[in-house]
Formats: C-alpha cells, structure tokens, sequence
C-alpha cells in the first residue's frame, strides 16, 4: 500500500521526510501546495492513500482515482474541503488530525483577543501614515469570556483567560463534566454576557451558520468576537453589519467563508476587523505534531488496513 502527499508545502515536506522512520509505508511528496482538484487523478497514480493538506476533494473527482481508500487529512476540517459521507460510500474513508496545534491556536486566540482589546494594530497602521492614535482600550482582567464549543483548544484558551484574570463561561453542543475554573452556561446566557467570545465548534451540517444573525444581534453591545474555527459557521453579512453599526467592537478572525479573502471583501475595509490568514495552527511545534500524526495514521492504515 502506497501514499501521496498530494499538496504540500516545502516546510511541511521537510519535517514529514525528518520523521520518516525505517520500515515506514512508501510515502511520495508532491512538493506543490498549490495544486488543482483535477490534478488528483495524476498526482496519486495507483496510491491508495492521500494525504491532504488543503487542497478540496470533490466526490466526483475522488472517483476518478481508481486506488484511492484512504484520505488522511491534515486537521479535524475536513468538510470545508470534501464530503467525508459522500466519500465513505465510494469506499474512500478520511481520517481527522486531532490536538495536534491545540496550544498554537489558542495562543493566535489570544492574541487577537488582545488585539481586539487594545487596537494595536490600527495604532500601528496610523502611525506608519502619521497619525498619532490613541484610543482607549479594554482591559481584559475581570472581564467574562465565552467559549462557544469546549473541546482541546478552547480548553487552552480557557487556561490562559484564567491566567490573566478573566472570568471563563462555556457552551458546548454535548454537556461537560465539570472543569475547574470554567462555568458551563445555556447559550443565551453566553451570547448576552460575555465581553468576549471565542468560536471554538467544528464545522458540520448542524453547525453550519449557527452564530446566526439573531445570536450576533443577542450578543453583549460592545462585544469582541474571535473566530478561530471556520468561517462558515458564522452568518458573515450579520457579523459585517453588526461591526459597522458598532454593536460588535471588534472581530479577530483567521478563517473566512472564502479563502484566500479578496482583497475587496468587506472585511478588509474595516479598521475594527483583525485578519489572519488562516494560520493559527502554523508553529514549528503544531506542524511536527501536524507530520507525526499523518505517519502514524500511514502505519495504521497499512498494518490494518484501516
């Protein structure tokens, strides 16, 4: 049994060829992040496994790869880029990289928190063309935060909150054993008192939109939103809307509904929005973890064959 990875970046290639270890699957790189669904067939040959970093897998093309069994994708996303259903019933099975870059995340979290908290960004902007700025900031010590979803990175986020000093609430879609330091709260309750709030859901057919206009219109006047997740589980014209009337403060975000953004979306006109390229996860720490996990899911699918 053979494998592709299909699309990576030089920085990824490097670290998956360091942790190869003798006796390991034949595993091929195709050095080139930037490859086109159509080129699936080509790139894999006869491989029956792909490793996936980015790169969208319709179903129709998926089964235009004869060999093809196994997907191994690079993260726990895998339905921003294929239907993992509609793969399992050509016989084509995907695997989630979980945990990987829970820390790396939650720090890009924070950081946009702080951010959103101080401006210093747009600080940095108008002293650049300058313009002395100097607005006033939120102080986050004793502030509420609201994670909405409670799995590894929000768990993280919620460490280092409490390590500054804010007061941690959390909704997840299934209940939690109790965490010390984090107080589970109905939704609602969530949306209207939180300062801040933290996008930590994954992305399925239940969560798609779920911060829907009337939660955006719910929230606490004055809000900071950090959307480290997907974009598509937020109702972006809404969170647009409620950003030029003032009602959110301000919005970090590092996913998007279209990826890469435009550069004449909304969003990059307005000086109350952070934006980061979809790169929370990217650290030399979370991309070894990234690379060591796609191995082992190799080994396993090779000795057991799934």
């Amino acid at each position: 049994m053979q494998g592709v990875f299909v699309d990576a970046n030089e920085s990824l290639a490097e670290i998956f060829e360091k942790l190869e270890k003798p006796g390991d699957p034949k595993v091929r790189i195709h050095r080139d992040p930037d490859i086109t669904p159509e080129q699936y067939p080509e790139i894999l040959g006869d491989a029956e496994i792909a490793i996936v970093d980015h790169t969208a897998l319709p179903t129709p093309i998926a089964r235009k790869c004869a060999a093809l069994k196994h997907v191994v994708f690079l993260g726990t996303g895998a339905r921003s880029y294929m239907n993992p259903e509609e793969l399992a019933e050509t016989g084509i099975q995907v695997h989630l990289i979980k945990g990987y870059g829970d820390t790396a995340v939650a720090e890009c979290a924070m950081a946009l928190m702080w951010e959103g908290a101080r401006g210093l960004a747009k600080m940095d902007r108008g002293i650049r063309a300058g313009n002395w700025l100097r607005d006033d900031g939120m102080q986050l010590t004793g502030k509420t935060l609201g994670l909405i979803g409670y799995g590894g990175i929000a768990a993280e986020v919620a460490r280092m909150a409490r390590g500054i000093g804010m007061r941690v609430t959390a909704w997840n879609r299934t209940p939690k054993k109790k965490v010390p330091g984090v107080e589970f709260v109905e939704y609602e309750d969530l949306l209207t008192e939180s300062d801040v709030i933290s996008l930590h859901l994954l992305l399925n057919d239940e969560t798609r939109g779920f911060v829907s206009r009337a939660c955006i219109e719910a929230m606490k006047p004055g809000v900071i939103f950090v959307n480290t997740a997907r974009g598509a589980i937020v109702d972006e014209q809404a969170m647009i809307d409620a950003l030029e009337s003032g009602h959110m403060r301000h919005a970090g975000l590092d996913v998007f509904n279209t990826e890469p953004l435009p550069k004449d979306h909304p969003l990059t006109k307005l000086e109350n929005v952070t934006l980061s390229a979809h790169s929370a996860f990217r650290t030399p720490e979370a991309s070894e973890n990234l690379m060591s996990a796609a191995w082992d899911h190799c080994r396993r699918i090779v000795k057991g064959g799934k």
